[in-house]
């Protein structure tokens, strides 16, 4: 993938993601916020605490293979 192509961009300092770059990364960052919403209004932890823990797990795991897939390659920075 070109550098024009990623949607998230590498953190500056440490392992992962910041900020999207393009608006596709914005959108999958909102659609895993109003789920992660959801699955606290649907399953709140004090009533529902392994519904609750497999709902934020789910949601958490698919942000980052989608970070993955679509973000520049993830390994730890020092800095510029």
């Amino acid at each position: 993938m070109q550098k024009d192509d990623y949607w998230f961009q590498a953190k500056r300092y440490g392992w992962g993601w910041g900020l999207p770059l393009r608006w596709q990364g914005w959108v999958v960052y909102g659609v895993a916020l109003v789920l992660l919403v959801s699955v606290f209004l649907f399953f709140p932890p004090h009533r529902n605490v392994a519904p609750f823990l497999i709902g934020t797990w789910a949601v958490l795991l698919a942000l980052v293979a989608v970070c993955w897939l679509k973000g520049e390659p993830p390994r730890w920075r020092w800095g510029k």
